[in-house]
């Protein structure tokens, strides 16, 4: 008899297909809030950009805008970006980017409910500490990308000092509602888009092999994993499509859930975040060059289930990860850690970082030390 336990998170609603300035001024309406700080990052802050255009739709609702979110979510620009809110007094932060504005974003709520003004003091809110926080200013996501951080109530923020990625955690993290809207996404690079597309897939993928199978998990996994499989082949095809896109985010929005209830990840998401926090290497190609290392290696723990994976992507003569490896070279993206500068001589410390990581717990063949990650990370050498 299968055993577990569901957990829905505290998100009150996800609005999609809507256009995200007339979601975003419905929503603060609604909340009677005043002062909005949109935050974002220097690549999507340009005079005739999508945040641009959006600051103008808001009107007055709009009390200032901070950009300088770099990538993985440094410390520091948490810190930058709750300052920043007390300075403008704002009484709602609006997250418009991918995964590391989001997750910034999440923490900076963490931040300012905590009254945190260091990055050395945000340290101390890890853990139990942090989720004892009680709430004050909330968060929207506008989400750029499909990486999902919008969905769930963590958020990962890179400690500089140490090149550590780090997890946030309090109920409330979650956006109170996320806006999915395919015309913010249309200045996304396509090589971003795609790569983060991969990551939802990834997310997909781990829970549909995940050692302990969850009925509504692998439901809402399995459509999503199908979804992506084909919206991000036509939105490649075609990047102006928007059908197309919003199939992507719906995809992504189902293949996260799982997560978002409660179950974990496996090593590819585990290595991932190793690779991203501490190498610098964007977490959409982490998992094109992971994902099918990681099948492999669980090849014989995930024999009963690997059918899932395939037919969702449409194929029925190969492996999971030859079925994932193919879909990555469809999407012409990086197959090799020797094409993002990750070399042999780097695979012990990674193995090492790796088994910190909680993932490594929930993969579905055990992982006894770094001698088992150094084996993945050779098949995607």
């Amino acid at each position: 008899m299968i055993t577990g336990m569901h957990r829905n998170p505290n998100q009150e609603q996800v609005i999609y297909g809507r256009p995200a300035a007339e979601a975003v001024a419905a929503l603060a309406d609604s909340y009677g809030v005043k002062r909005l700080l949109l935050v974002t990052t220097r690549s999507l802050d340009r005079k005739d950009g999508i945040v641009a255009q959006l600051r103008a739709d808001l009107g007055s609702r709009v009390a200032g805008l901070f950009s300088q979110i770099a990538a993985h979510s440094p410390r520091t620009d948490v810190v930058a970006c709750a300052d920043a809110a007390r300075a403008v007094n704002a009484d709602l932060l609006v997250a418009v980017g991918g995964g590391s504005v989001i997750d910034a974003v999440k923490v900076v709520q963490l931040a300012l409910w905590g009254d945190i003004r260091s990055a050395d003091d945000l340290g101390k809110l890890l853990g139990p500490a942090g989720q004892k926080q009680t709430q004050g200013v909330r968060m929207l996501a506008v989400p750029t990308t499909l990486s999902a951080a919008e969905f769930t109530p963590f958020g990962g923020v890179t400690d500089t000092a140490t090149a550590t990625k780090e997890g946030y955690f309090h109920k409330q993290l979650a956006p109170r509602a996320v806006i999915l809207d395919p015309r913010m996404t249309l200045e996304t690079p396509q090589r971003l888009w795609l790569s983060t597309g991969m990551k939802a897939v990834d997310h997909a993928v781990e829970l549909l092999s995940h050692r302990d199978p969850a009925p509504f998990t692998d439901a809402l996994a399995a459509d999503g994993l199908a979804r992506l499989g084909k919206g991000l082949k036509a939105s490649k095809a075609d990047p102006n499509d928007l059908e197309a896109r919003l199939e992507c985010q719906f995809g992504m929005w189902l293949a996260i859930s799982g997560i978002a209830s409660g179950t974990g990840m496996g090593a590819s998401h585990a290595i991932g975040h190793i690779l991203g926090g501490s190498y610098g290497v964007p977490h959409g190609i982490t998992s094109c060059i992971v994902l099918p290392a990681v099948l492999s290696w669980n090849a014989a723990a995930i024999a009963a289930r690997e059918h899932i994976i395939v037919e969702r992507l449409g194929r029925s003569d190969v492996s999971a990860s030859q079925a994932v490896k193919d879909l990555v070279a469809e999407l012409g993206l990086p197959s090799h850690l020797s094409e993002v500068g990750i070399t042999p001589d780097k695979f012990h410390d990674i193995g090492v970082r790796t088994m910190h990581d909680g993932g490594v717990r929930a993969n579905p063949r055990p992982i006894s030390g770094p001698g088992d990650i150094v084996e993945i990370l050779e098949r995607a050498a």
